[in-house]
């Protein structure tokens, strides 16, 4: 009996996301973030910062629950640590380039090891120490400001969800991804907060920072990455996709 074969056809090209409406997402995200590193350099975040840190915990310092969700949130802010969001950044370059889309994996990448850039020098610049108030329940160096697990998990979750999202056509499929990557890595960001190793304003600048940094790329870095992929690629394999609102 012969075994039938089932034939799953990929799209060649995505589908390029409107860059007006990334650059206003970025334009928002880094007002915001803008706004917050100035509040911080002028002290003008500490009593938010300070209640933030104290607020679910007991008078041991450490934070209310369940016994082993101290567990469980180190296990979502390893999503965001150097390891596993690096692999699945690589995982996501080479199931792009699986299916052809060589342009969003070249996008990606780029996206991914600028914002450690990006990130690390304004680290640098700012210098803020990490909180003492509470005890930490995580081993966490370098300094505070951004978090760097919120900006770089962001970034790599964010970027895995618009190049997905540039598959399809349909605004509520890329609209359900892209919201999912927000509520991931928000949660990580959360978790920092959570282990006492970053004040709250630390993350929230940190993921507004990712998250601009993520639809900023997606609009600025798109042509050089189309570009560099044409470069090496055959003139029929390299027609303008369509651009999708």
């Amino acid at each position: 009996m012969a075994s039938q074969t089932e034939i799953i056809a990929v799209p060649k090209y995505g589908h390029r996301l409107d860059p007006r409406k990334s650059l206003g997402v970025a334009l928002v995200c880094w007002t915001a973030f803008v706004a917050i590193a100035w509040s911080v350099a002028h002290g003008q975040t500490t009593a938010i910062d300070e209640a933030g840190m104290l607020l679910w915990r007991g008078a041991d310092l450490l934070p209310g629950g369940p016994r082993g969700l101290a567990e469980g949130v180190r296990d979502l802010t390893a999503l965001g640590g150097v390891l596993l969001r690096n692999l699945i950044a690589i995982m996501a370059v080479v199931a792009l380039l699986f299916i052809g889309l060589r342009r969003e994996a070249l996008l990606l990448a780029l996206t991914v090891v600028l914002a450690w850039v990006v990130n690390s020098g304004i680290k640098h610049l700012v210098g803020r120490p990490r909180p003492q108030i509470v005890p930490h329940l995580m081993e966490a160096g370098g300094n505070s400001f951004p978090s760097g697990h919120s900006f770089n998990s962001a970034v790599v979750y964010v970027s895995i969800a618009l190049a997905l999202a540039a598959l399809s056509r349909r605004r509520s499929v890329r609209m359900t991804i892209t919201m999912a990557a927000l509520a991931i890595s928000l949660v990580i960001a959360w978790s920092r907060v959570w282990l006492g190793v970053h004040w709250p304003s630390d993350v929230l600048a940190g993921w507004l920072g990712g998250v601009g940094w993520a639809f900023l790329a997606s609009a600025l870095l798109y042509r050089p990455a189309k570009a560099a992929v044409e470069a090496v690629s055959e003139p029929e394999d390299s027609p303008s996709p369509p651009t999708v609102h």
